[in-house]
C-alpha cells in the first residue's frame, strides 16, 4: 500500500492539506497523478507540469516538478511549446472545464489534431467552480448554475468524444469515484505516444452539486458511481437507462505518429534538399 511518505518525492507534503473546498474532486485526482509518476518513476527535472487558472490550476503547487502556471485558458498553448522545443520532456497540462473547453477550446482541438505528445488531464466539474459556480461549456443542457437559474439553455461538449474526433492518439474517462481506474489511465496516459487526454468527472459540491439536486460530496460520489459505466454497460443500457450516463475506461488507443516525430522527419528531409543544393552549387 501506498503511504503519504511514499509519494514525498513528487508531492509537497509541506503544503497539505490542499486548499480546495471539502468535498471538492480535486484531491482525488492530486493524489492519482502523484501516484501513477511514483509507480512510472518519472525523473522530476523531466518533468513539466503546466497549469492554466482556476481550482484545478492551483495543483501544480503541490508537485514537485518543473512547473509553470500560465493564463487562463493557454495551458496547451504553452505545454505544445515546451514540447516542441524539447520532446524529450514528460509535458502534463492540468485544465478545468473552463480553462480547457470554454477559454481554451481552440487550443485543445489544434492540439488534439496535431497529436502534439502532451499529456491533458482535466477535472471536469461541469461549472466555473471558482469565480462563482457559473455555467462552462461542458455544463449539461437544463443544469443550473448561478449564471442559468431556469435550466442552461445552451448544448454541452462531450470532451471526451470532441478530442478523439480531433485526432488524440489517446482518449479516457474516469471519475472521482473511480479511483483505481483513474491512477491506472493517468499511467497509460503518461507513457503514450502523441497527444493523451484524460477526462475526470470531478464533484463541485459547492455550486454545481448543491444546484442540481446533489448538495452533498456522498451525493455527488454516488451520482458518478451510478453514471460512470463501461462501454460494453453502455451499449446493453435502454435509451431511458442512458439518460445522464457516460461512458468511462479506455476509450481510443491509437499509434499514430506524434507532432514530434513527424517534424522531425522533416527537418532530415530539409537537411538533405539543402545538402543536394549545395552539393549542385559546387559542382560536386
Amino acid at each position: 500500500m501506498v503511504v503519504l511518505k511514499d509519494l514525498e518525492e513528487y508531492l509537497v507534503t509541506a503544503s497539505l492539506p490542499v486548499f480546495w473546498c471539502p468535498g471538492c474532486g480535486n484531491g482525488i485526482i492530486l493524489g492519482a497523478i502523484v501516484r501513477a509518476f511514483k509507480a512510472l518513476g518519472l525523473k522530476r527535472e523531466k518533468t513539466v507540469v503546466v497549469t492554466g487558472i482556476g481550482c484545478w490550476g492551483k495543483a501544480d503547487d503541490y508537485l514537485r516538478t518543473n512547473a509553470l502556471h500560465t493564463t487562463h485558458g493557454r495551458a496547451l498553448a504553452y505545454a505544445t511549446g515546451i514540447k516542441a522545443a524539447r520532446p524529450e520532456l514528460t509535458v502534463v497540462a492540468l485544465m478545468g472545464d473552463g480553462d480547457a473547453a470554454t477559454i481554451g477550446g481552440n487550443h485543445l482541438i489544434h492540439a488534439a489534431r496535431r497529436n502534439i505528445g502532451v499529456t491533458a488531464i482535466v477535472s471536469n466539474n461541469f461549472n466555473y467552480g471558482m469565480t462563482g459556480g457559473q455555467f462552462s461549456a461542458t455544463t449539461p443542457t437544463g443544469s443550473y448554475t448561478s449564471t442559468s437559474p431556469y435550466g442552461n439553455a445552451e448544448g454541452e461538449f462531450d470532451l471526451s468524444q470532441l478530442v478523439a474526433t480531433a485526432g488524440a492518439n489517446y482518449v479516457a474517462r474516469a471519475t472521482v469515484y473511480h479511483a483505481a481506474l483513474l491512477e491506472n489511465l493517468i499511467r497509460e496516459a503518461l507513457v503514450h505516444p502523441g497527444f493523451s487526454f484524460v477526462e475526470v468527472a470531478s464533484s463541485c459540491p459547492v455550486y454545481f452539486g448543491r444546484y442540481n439536486q446533489h448538495p452533498t460530496p456522498v451525493d455527488l460520489m454516488y451520482w458518478w458511481k451510478e453514471k460512470g459505466v463501461s462501454p460494453e454497460r453502455y451499449r446493453e443500457m435502454t435509451e431511458e437507462e442512458r439518460v445522464g450516463a457516460f461512458t468511462i475506461g479506455r476509450l481510443v488507443d491509437r499509434q499514430r505518429p506524434d507532432f514530434s516525430v513527424r517534424y522531425r522527419e522533416l527537418q532530415q528531409a530539409a537537411a538533405k534538399a539543402e545538402k543536394r543544393r549545395d552539393d549542385s552549387a559546387s559542382g560536386r
